[in-house]
């Protein structure tokens, strides 16, 4: 027994000291978080502190800038990109195609001072004029000419559908596509305007057909001197004085034909060709001689006034003079010669038949 407890005592004495060695360091622990959280206390009211000083003078902005170009300041980075976003990148107005920003905004938080103003709209407005918008619109064309504009292709191609063409093989109506970066330059229609503008302009344009027909089946009849077509009348008068008679106030047989007609009535050259004199000459008066090639000439005399000159090209129909009465002459009216090679021949053979 007694070496029985000698051991046990003896175990006893080894374990205690162990024991001590962590009371003694859980209460050197405790204390050193303590201080921890005393001195980090401290740090943070004093951080803390400083924050609120410098809040009083200085405030949290954005600044914002383009390609390096300060625009100004903004409380919220995401109101800006939602007005942006709703003025411009999601911009509904009518005609708008493409939207590119060439430039986007950058921005930078700062600590600025507490009067500073923000600028959002001024902002807003700079990123807009930074960015480039493309329009579309819709031309409808007659035959290639453009006869009125609307803002989309449903539009166009209703326009299309609904204007009636009786004669669809003289009339192309068209839509043709266009574009534009200047929202000025649109200048398009309502649908219901642009439908009765369309029609009227259709009817308009058929009539011009129609008379343009009529004009060429007309000059189609018209004679022909060496291959130069009279295309027209000089002008509509009475005949006073045939080719070929004889008068007391000529020295020799009448060389053209007299067409009586009010001073002043405009006088049409019969072929397109040269001028080759237009001044006074004699008997004839004011004189006007054109030239058609192929050995035909026509001579226009006695007129009040003469508006074209020597050297002038002039299309067939063009006014060329008035009707008058100088030179020698008894009353208002035109005398018309026509020369083949240089001589002259009886107008009626061709004109007022």
């Amino acid at each position: 027994m007694g070496k029985i407890y000698s051991i046990i005592n003896s175990s006893r004495v080894k374990k205690y000291p162990k024991r001590r060695v962590n009371f003694i360091l859980n209460k050197k622990l405790k204390y050193y978080t303590k201080e921890i959280f005393k001195y980090f206390n401290i740090t943070l009211l004093a951080f803390g502190f400083i924050i609120a000083i410098i809040l009083i003078k200085y405030k949290p902005m954005y600044k914002v800038s383009i390609s390096g170009t300060e625009l100004g300041y903004i409380n919220n980075k995401e109101a800006l990109e939602e007005m942006v976003k709703e003025n411009i990148i999601e911009k509904q107005e009518k005609n708008v195609d493409t939207i590119d920003m060439k430039e986007k905004p950058e921005y930078e938080l700062k600590l600025v001072d507490r009067t500073t103003e923000t600028k959002e709209e001024e902002i807003a407005e700079t990123v807009e004029q930074n960015t480039d918008i493309t329009y579309k619109y819709y031309d409808i064309a007659i035959n290639n000419q453009v006869i009125d504009s609307v803002d989309t292709i449903e539009e166009a191609e209703e326009l299309v559908k609904q204007v009636s063409n009786e004669k669809q093989e003289e009339i192309d109506l068209s839509i043709i596509e266009k574009y534009t970066e200047k929202e000025e330059e649109i200048q398009t229609t309502e649908l219901e305007t642009a439908k009765n503008e369309i029609q009227a302009k259709v009817t308009k344009k058929l009539e011009e057909i129609q008379k343009e027909k009529q004009e060429e089946e007309r000059i189609n009849r018209m004679p022909e001197i060496n291959g130069i077509k009279l295309a027209y009348a000089p002008i509509t008068g009475t005949i006073t004085s045939r080719y070929g008679v004889s008068s007391r106030i000529r020295s020799s047989n009448h060389t053209g034909l007299d067409i009586a007609a009010p001073n002043g009535t405009p006088i049409k050259v019969i072929a397109s060709g040269t001028v080759t004199h237009a001044s006074y000459q004699g008997s004839y008066g004011n004189l006007v001689k054109v030239d058609h090639g192929n050995g035909l000439e026509t001579w226009y005399a006695h007129t009040s006034k003469m508006y074209v000159k020597v050297g002038e090209q002039v299309e067939a129909g063009k006014v060329i003079a008035a009707v008058g009465s100088t030179g020698n002459s008894t009353g208002n009216h035109l005398h018309l010669e026509i020369r083949i090679n240089g001589q002259h021949v009886n107008p009626q053979k061709y004109l007022y038949k």
